[in-house]
């Protein structure tokens, strides 16, 4: 079978076997190198509250939320995006 890329899509390198976490929306298994992960902060007070407290200097504290997605759930969600075979090749940089 012809391969794709050269890292078959995993950013493991030669550590071999990783542990497996589940997909946050469809619930598949995934090697953990290979999923991608969505991080973000959500605030556990009303937004509009929220900017009124920190106008008067609270601490306002906030939860991260970690969410693991498959690669065809992040395609489909728009955390990464279908690329052209020569635009896959050049290395994209850190955000």
């Amino acid at each position: 079978m012809p391969k794709k890329r050269k890292s078959r899509g995993r950013s493991k390198g030669s550590k071999g076997r990783t542990e497996f976490v589940q997909c946050s929306m469809c619930g598949a298994l995934v090697p953990k190198d290979k999923v991608k992960k969505v991080t973000t902060w959500r605030s556990l007070v009303d937004p509009q509250l929220e900017r009124e407290l920190r106008a008067k200097g609270a601490f306002i504290p906030r939860q991260k939320v970690l969410k693991y997605y498959c690669v065809s759930c992040a395609v489909y969600r728009g955390v990464v995006k279908v690329r052209a075979k020569e635009e896959r090749k050049v290395a994209r940089p850190l955000r």
